[in-house]
């Protein structure tokens, strides 16, 4: 129950060692964990699936990717097998990660841009589930957090909160959802299916996208009961540490895949920055590639472009604060995508009208059809990699990899509200091509090059929501700008692993 690792900072939720009270905790979660079956996989184990035992991958042929079964836990990673049609088990892994490369005729540029497939992970299908592991976990072996007697808090505004959902169900302890009550309704009919008391374990506050600080409100009113266990997705740096051991390798294995045959230099790497984790996947494609980072945020709501504020309508992304896991000195270039843009190209990609412009435009039509696997922060992502490329002048020798967060399947409710809104007369081929024409060849965005003043500009203005409004001490905000402490963070997940072997063998579950 011990290591040797040292706490990395005392004032933000970073675990290197063993709690000093965890013991109860840890044999808690022993023996929860021994009960049910239940085994943890390696950080390891979720960046090289391969590594994971014959007898799991053998046992997960019987287990339906979707269902709340532990065993998917071992299907926390980028690396599952496509479905042909929904309820198929998804019995394999595949060498390289599901991901699609958008043509020219698409993207307007000559650069190459690729995303991975977030809608392949289990149970949300979206890969926001990671991060709910990695803070899980991290918790869980270290002593700091008890599943016998504490509830798991998953504040968020989209997908993290249901994936906090699911890691504790099949974790065997209880979780709570707290986000905007304008979120999508298929995010709450999904919550509502997978709680253990939906009227209070789902709790609505405040507002849409925006309204973040509604959510810490809620937040700090529960950690007044100890029983309660808050897992920030914005301020824990297991989120982080997460995408960079997982993401970053399996971006980097897509970028190896695709690059094979024709050679290029991977240039950049891009995501929207909602509780900025994913962009921890940016600093391993820089330390291992070069690769320079985009940050990404809605034009309604300019925090990054412009110390702005508003409302927004793309789900999981930017929400007017800066969130304390981001590190923004990493950070070369932010881009500014509006809501009006993924709204108009959701409908472009899930409408006949819309399939039969992108065919006349050179789209091939398998292409056309995948493109159902885009979410709003799919779509936005996607406009953001198109600014990146123009901004940098980038050509047909340059990759630009992102994620495809998850799929449309989640907006269908939001779309039938933009369609009775935006096109209440119908989406024919001229709606469709002035869309295409307007938000993809028009490309309404903008982009800010982030120098040293910009950078410094960025990060302090994270210190009103961190030291001001939720007590993080300045000496632990301040740590944050210099490089050398982040590098310092990356030798964690080595030492989870270590604890997470430990552990298992004290529960002894073999599967």
């Amino acid at each position: 129950m011990t290591t040797d690792a040292a706490e990395t900072t005392s004032g933000l939720a970073v675990f290197g060692e063993f709690a000093e009270d965890g013991a109860d905790a840890y044999a808690n979660a022993v023996t929860r964990f021994r009960d049910n079956q239940i085994l943890l996989p390696t950080f390891a184990q979720l960046r090289d699936p391969s590594t994971i035992p014959a007898s799991i991958t053998t046992s997960l042929a019987g287990v339906e990717k979707d269902a709340p079964d532990a065993r998917n836990l071992f299907r926390v990673h980028w690396f599952n097998e496509h479905a042909d049609a929904p309820g198929d088990n998804f019995p394999g892994f595949v060498d390289v990660p599901t991901h699609i490369e958008l043509p020219s005729e698409l993207t307007g540029v000559d650069a190459r841009i690729v995303l991975a497939f977030g809608n392949r992970f289990p149970m949300i299908r979206a890969h926001k589930v990671l991060a709910a592991y990695s803070c899980l976990a991290a918790r869980l072996v270290t002593g700091r957090f008890d599943p016998i007697n504490n509830r798991a808090i998953w504040p968020s505004t989209g997908n993290y909160a249901r994936g906090g959902i699911a890691i504790s169900k099949i974790m065997g302890c209880r979780g709570v959802a707290i986000l905007p009550e304008g979120m999508s309704r298929e995010r709450f009919e999904w919550l509502e299916r997978w709680t253990t008391n939906p009227s209070e374990d789902i709790i609505r506050t405040f507002g849409t996208e925006s309204n973040v600080k509604e959510i810490y409100d809620a937040c700090n009113e529960l950690s007044l009961d100890p029983a309660n266990v808050i897992l920030n997705q914005f301020s824990e740096f297991s989120n982080h540490l997460g995408h960079y051991a997982v993401t970053g390798p399996a971006m980097e294995t897509v970028f190896n895949h695709v690059t094979a045959d024709r050679p290029g230099t991977l240039a950049a790497f891009v995501s929207a920055s909602g509780s900025a984790g994913t962009l921890g996947a940016g600093d391993y494609l820089k330390d291992e590639h070069g690769a320079r980072i985009v940050g990404v945020e809605a034009l309604e709501c300019p925090t990054m472009l412009h110390n702005g504020f508003g409302d927004h309508d793309i789900q999981g992304i930017g929400d007017k604060h800066i969130p304390l896991i981001h590190n923004v000195t990493n950070t070369d270039l932010v881009v500014g995508v509006s809501d009006n843009s993924t709204n108009r190209l959701d409908v472009l990609f899930n409408t006949p009208a819309g399939k039969q412009v992108l065919a006349d435009r050179g789209v091939a039509p398998a292409l056309a059809n995948a493109l159902v696997d885009f979410g709003y922060s799919s779509i936005c992502n996607t406009l953001a990699a198109i600014t990146a490329a123009k901004e940098w002048g980038l050509g047909s020798d340059d990759v630009i990899m992102s994620v495809a967060t998850d799929g449309s399947d989640l907006y269908n409710s939001d779309r039938e509200r933009v369609m009775s809104t935006l096109y209440p007369a119908g989406f024919d081929t001229a709606e469709a091509n002035e869309a295409f024409d307007s938000q993809l060849l028009g490309l309404p965005t903008e982009a800010m090059h982030m120098g040293e003043a910009e950078r410094n500009r960025v990060f302090n203005l994270g210190y009103f929501t961190w030291v001001e409004q939720q007590g993080v001490d300045i000496p632990d905000f301040e740590v944050r700008r210099d490089q050398s402490w982040w590098n310092d963070l990356r030798p964690l997940v080595g030492q989870w692993d270590e604890m997470i072997e430990g552990f298992n063998a004290e529960t002894g579950v073999e599967l």
